[in-house]
C-alpha cells in the first residue's frame, strides 16, 4: 500500500537542485521520469533511485535536512532523523518535504539496485543540472513489477512512446 501524498505541488527544480547541490548520487524514476520521456503522466512526488555508498547517504541526509524531510503518512511525534544511520537501516522511504514529496528506492522493482538502474539510465541537462533518467524500457519492466493498478495504466503509454524512440533512432540511420 502507498503513502498518501501531502498535497503539496512538487517543486521538481528545487528538489533536484537541492539533491544535486550536495553531489547526490540518484536516478530519476517513476511519473517524473516518464514525464521527461514525453508521457502525458501527471505526478505528485519525486521519486529517484539512490547509491546507498556511505558517502551519498550522508548527502542525501544533507539534502533531506535542507528541505526539512519528515516522513510521510508516520504520527507527528514519531521520532525519526534522515540520517546516515538510519537511512542505512532502511531501503525505501516516502517523505513530505518543504518542496513537495520526495520518495528515495534503494531498489526499484523489476530491475534491481542502484547500480542495475543506472545502468538503464539515460544522462540529460534538467534545469541546468546533468541528472540520470530512467530509461523507458526500464520505465516499462519498473511499472509493471511494481503491478499497481495506476503503474499499469501508463505501461501502454510508455510502449507507444518507446516505439517513437526506435522509429526515431532508425530514421537517423
Amino acid at each position: 500500500m502507498s503513502t498518501p501524498p501531502s498535497g503539496r505541488p512538487p517543486n521538481f527544480e528545487e528538489i533536484i537542485r537541492h539533491f544535486c547541490s550536495e553531489g547526490v548520487e540518484f536516478v530519476i524514476i517513476g511519473g517524473l521520469a516518464a514525464s521527461l520521456h514525453g508521457s502525458s503522466y501527471i505526478t505528485v512526488d519525486t521519486d529517484l533511485c539512490y547509491n546507498r555508498s556511505t558517502q551519498n547517504l550522508d548527502r542525501i541526509t544533507r539534502a533531506l535536512t535542507a528541505i526539512h524531510a519528515t516522513l510521510r503518512g508516520a504520527p507527528a511525534d514519531l521520532p525519526f532523523r534522515p540520517d546516515a544511520k538510519t537511512l542505512k537501516a532502511g531501503l525505501n522511504f516516502t517523505f513530505s518535504t518543504d518542496l513537495g514529496d520526495v520518495d528515495i528506492f534503494g531498489e526499484v522493482s523489476g530491475i534491481g539496485s542502484y547500480s542495475d538502474v543506472l545502468r538503464e539510465a539515460e544522462e540529460v541537462t534538467l534545469f541546468g543540472f546533468r541528472v540520470h533518467v530512467l530509461g523507458l524500457d526500464g520505465l516499462i519492466r519498473a511499472k509493471r513489477a511494481a503491478s499497481r493498478r495506476k503503474d499499469l495504466m501508463i505501461v501502454p503509454e510508455l510502449e507507444a512512446l518507446r516505439e517513437l524512440q526506435r522509429k526515431k533512432e532508425d530514421e537517423k540511420k
